[in-house]
């Protein structure tokens, strides 16, 4: 039982009164795509996060346009759409299609917000 507040210290999550998933240092996340999601979903995705966010970081000779494929493109929108909605866990939801990181996926020029 020696280990347990260090590994309740690490593992600590807590909802701030606002609802915001937050750790105890609050430490930022990103909102990623489930590598399990299907085409049909991604692309659901992608389309409803681009309608209420603007996505142009996804067009062709933008820094998120490679890799072309719909799991990049749809994590970076559904990760746009989180952190423009506050970084709230249920706006990372995508119904069950998406998760949290605690690791910054960006890559190369393209940075996640």
């Amino acid at each position: 039982m020696g280990n347990v507040p260090l590994l309740l210290f690490l593992v600590f999550l807590s909802l701030s009164p606002g609802g915001n998933l937050i750790m105890g240092n609050e430490q930022k996340t990103w909102c990623v795509a489930k590598p399990s999601s299907d085409q049909a979903t991604l692309l659901s995705n992608l389309n409803f996060a681009c309608s209420q966010v603007d996505c142009r970081i996804l067009q062709k000779g933008c820094p998120c346009f490679y890799p072309d494929n719909l799991m990049n493109h749809a994590s970076i929108a559904m990760n746009l759409y989180y952190q423009s909605k506050g970084r709230n866990h249920w706006n990372c939801d995508f119904r069950a299609s998406a998760l949290v990181s605690l690791t910054d996926p960006s890559y190369g020029n393209c940075i996640y917000a």
